[in-house]
């Protein structure tokens, strides 16, 4: 009963559009955590149909998914122990990232074993203090690297960061970050590493911050309609609706208590409506009180707090009835509740609210071409249909 429907053409829309933004730079579409939650083999074919070259994921297990899907564009993963075996990456023609000189290690013994150097992207840290090797110990990871490199057992493929905060031009740290950069690709450079390629930007800066382009730019949520820089639009197109059902209402009076607690009780009569969609399901448990849903082209709150499982809706003496659909978030055109809107009710990013949306929920992808696998949208504004206000 609770669903995401994927808009894949908002997908393709989103990736032209950064391609654009990004000219002269080629495009990692960044599909970890399974594409954001709206499905890491079907984002990345849209994608890669769209304009981006290379796919980037977190882990070899998300890696080896989009190979087992017959996808043969190049992907980068990133994030990995030194003691975790690199054999099925190199063997699946997958490139690795390499943050320090144990890493290098760990992949010129698995090239060793496999018989097919590692592929390697050389990660420094400029600011953000999560992987890659500091400023400091940037030397010695270029040494041990050309050293495997005339061994036979790893190709330099990429020099590469991550930014910590490029939403805001202004930054003095992404300015640090920037100069960083700078010195550690002219230690690259003296040390005969010149790979052919260098990345950088993410979201933010593949929009609006071209000396970050290089060769390659790494959008993530901004892929999925999430425009990454506040208060400044770019056209991009949210692709996921997360709907559900009503399966329930009934009547009830004032100083009725609501949910467990309660932490919400009536103040005059009204009807109630129960939606299967819980924190297991991705609304979040904070919501309680905060979040609203949009039912029949009305804005209605979520009173009492948020069970694992269902949620319950205030609709006043709207004609509500079970079966009616209910619009968690979607794209907003119809005035129902975007991504951001309930980042700003739970007190968190657009990023935790999708990947956060469980398993047991179905994800249906459409497009245009594809018909058969379609969404209904409801054109018409809500209006509030209960006398609250949304934080």
């Amino acid at each position: 009963m609770t669903r995401a429907l994927i808009d894949l053409d908002a997908i393709g829309h989103n990736t032209r559009l950064l391609a654009r933004a990004a000219a002269g730079a080629g495009l990692m579409a960044v599909v970890k955590a399974d594409g954001f939650g709206h499905g890491a083999v079907r984002v990345a074919e849209a994608t890669l149909a769209h304009g981006a070259s290379w796919l980037g994921v977190t882990s070899l297990r998300e890696a080896l998914e989009l190979r087992s899907a017959g996808l043969t564009a190049p992907i980068l993963m990133w994030l990995y122990a030194p003691f975790e075996s690199m054999d099925d990456a190199l063997l699946a023609d997958v490139d690795v990232s390499a943050s320090s000189v144990e890493a290098l290690e760990a992949l010129g013994r698995a090239a060793k074993r496999v018989g097919r150097p590692a592929s390697v992207h050389l990660k420094a840290d400029t600011g953000l203090s999560r992987g890659g090797a500091t400023e400091a110990e940037w030397p010695e990871l270029i040494e041990k690297a050309v050293r495997l490199r005339t061994a036979g057992l790893v190709e330099i493929r990429a020099v590469w960061s991550h930014l910590a905060h490029a939403e805001d031009l202004a930054d003095p740290g992404l300015h640090r970050q920037l100069a960083t950069f700078e010195r550690v690709r002219a230690k690259a450079r003296s040390a005969d590493v010149s790979p052919p390629l260098i990345h950088l930007a993410n979201s933010a800066a593949a929009l609006h911050l071209p000396a970050a382009h290089f060769d390659l730019v790494r959008p993530g949520i901004a892929l999925y309609g999430v425009e990454p820089v506040p208060g400044k639009t770019f056209g991009l197109r949210p692709a996921m609706t997360l709907e559900s059902t009503v399966i329930l209402t009934k009547r009830v009076g004032p100083g009725t208590g609501v949910s467990y607690g309660p932490e919400h009780v009536t103040d005059r009569d009204t009807t109630l409506a129960l939606v299967p969609a819980g924190y297991a399901d991705g609304v979040p448990r904070r919501t309680g009180g905060r979040g609203w849903v949009s039912i029949g082209g009305m804005r209605c709150p979520i009173v009492g707090r948020v069970a694992m499982d269902q949620v319950v809706v205030d609709v006043g003496d709207h004609p509500v009835v079970a079966g009616d659909r209910v619009v968690i978030f979607g794209s907003g055109e119809g005035g129902e509740p975007t991504v951001a809107e309930w980042a700003v009710w739970a007190e968190t990013n657009p990023h935790e609210i999708l990947t956060g949306i469980g398993t047991r929920v179905p994800r249906f992808h459409y497009s245009v071409e594809s018909p058969n696998e379609t969404s209904t949208r409801n054109p018409s504004r809500p209006v509030e249909c209960a006398e609250m206000t949304p934080s």
